[in-house]
């Protein structure tokens, strides 16, 4: 049984494994005050050349983005995603548990515009309702899709605009930057963004998203936030080493590179048996759509994700690829896939 469900199946990348080997003795300082920390923390500072900005250390996304948005929002106020979006379908609610509404907007393709944006500052509009303070986008998004630049200073004009905080969730930040049709790079993120994670879990570490904060006034005491919602480590540099590794040697991006390259065998491969597919991602998320037949029979050596029916005859299936995807499992998936098309 070969796994396409998840790009966090498997540990980390050895050299991540090797390092924290190297250092697995060595007494380091606690609660991400350490010197692998700070060092991680430079080499991002230099990759989005932004020397003022903050970075912080939090072992997983759900935690990120409570922490993220309880922290830059008051009780009163809202925050603006896509109806895809993580933190309205898959983080058991946590941001409402904190206090804070998702006001959630259809969007085909998991993107938000900035017409989606004035729909819903349009629709909130005095104190009997929530007040629209923050506007948060995945890049890439839950269904594979990616902003392009032009997007991206789209929505930043609107909410400069308008003085709405702009969030990227990174989780597959990687993935997104080496898409083959991307545009962005780590530093126009910086530069349009308020506030944005890079994702490692997601990424070949074995854990650990990176906290970019760009925006004064979300700076102050944000690690009180990160210690009042449980995410602040005392073995602080296990999440320190890793960006370190992550960001030396081009790693992070190499990771990344292969598992987008590995769906695009499988993108390329799965149109030429002449099926479709949900979305339109050229990111190491795809979304076929299969017969129920040929899904039950991919399932006897394959796991994935049934996504949702489409029709009483096909349902989409998610298919994810990782930094440790081989090709030996690919390869057996297209065959397989052929001979069942």
């Amino acid at each position: 049984m070969y796994s396409f469900t998840n790009d966090y199946s498997e540990g980390a990348h050895p050299r991540i494994l090797q390092a924290m080997m190297e250092a697995n003795l060595t007494q380091n300082k606690g609660y991400g005050l350490d010197s692998h920390s700070d060092h991680a923390r430079e080499l991002i500072r230099q990759e989005i050349r932004h020397p003022e900005a903050d970075i912080h250390f939090i072992p997983g996304g759900t935690q990120t983005n409570l922490i993220v948005i309880a922290s830059a929002l008051k009780p009163y106020q809202a925050v603006i995603s896509a109806v895809t979006g993580h933190v309205n379908v898959h983080e058991t609610g946590a941001i409402e548990a904190t206090g804070h509404k998702v006001l959630a907007m259809d969007t085909a393709d998991g993107k938000l515009t900035p017409a989606l944006v004035q729909q819903a500052l349009d629709s909130h509009t005095d104190e009997h309702m929530v007040q629209p303070r923050m506007v948060y986008i995945s890049n890439s998004t839950e269904v594979g899709t990616q902003y392009t630049r032009a997007e991206l200073e789209a929505l930043s004009r609107i909410c400069r605009l308008k003085g709405l905080y702009l969030f990227m969730d990174g989780a597959r930040m990687g993935s997104a930057l080496t898409s083959p049709v991307n545009d962005l790079t780590l530093a126009d993120i910086a530069d349009l963004t308020d506030v944005f994670y890079i994702g490692g879990t997601k990424n070949g570490a074995l854990l650990g998203e990176a906290v970019v904060i760009l925006r004064d006034e979300l700076k102050t005491d944000f690690r009180f936030m990160i210690k009042q919602r449980g995410a602040m480590m005392a073995k602080g540099w296990l999440l320190g080493i890793q960006f370190e590794e992550l960001f030396q040697n081009n790693l992070f991006y190499d990771m990344a590179r292969h598992g987008n390259d590995m769906a695009g065998r499988l993108r390329e491969a799965i149109a030429g048996c002449g099926w479709s597919f949900a979305s339109d991602s050229r990111t190491n998320q795809l979304f076929p759509i299969f017969t129920h037949e040929v899904i039950r029979e991919l399932a006897e050596d394959f796991s994935f994700e049934i996504n949702q029916k489409t029709d009483e005859d096909h349902c989409c299936i998610r298919l994810v690829t990782s930094w440790a995807t081989t090709e030996a499992g690919v390869g057996r998936f297209i065959e397989t896939l052929r001979r069942l098309s």
